[in-house]
């Protein structure tokens, strides 16, 4: 699992990288394009991922008789199996 959070962290500090280099304005019209393509790529791959780590996410909650029981994050359905 490390793995994977290397490979967020690593894609996140490309994007804020590809950021700065566009605000910074020094690169040409061609290599700000590329950068750009690759920052609007970066930025889906990561929303994307963010969005599965938040359907995985389940609140406990405690039923009537007192027992934790989980439920989806914000009322979100959790497939049946």
């Amino acid at each position: 699992m490390a793995k994977k959070k290397d490979q967020f962290e690593t894609k996140l500090e490309r994007l804020e990288e590809i950021v700065n280099n566009l605000e910074g304005g020094e690169a040409g019209l061609e290599s700000s394009l590329a950068l750009f393509e690759e920052g609007v790529t970066l930025s889906k791959e990561l929303s994307e991922k963010l969005e599965e780590v938040k359907r995985k996410v389940e609140v406990l909650k405690k039923d009537a008789q007192g027992k934790l029981k989980t439920e989806p994050l914000a009322g979100e359905e959790i497939p049946e199996s």
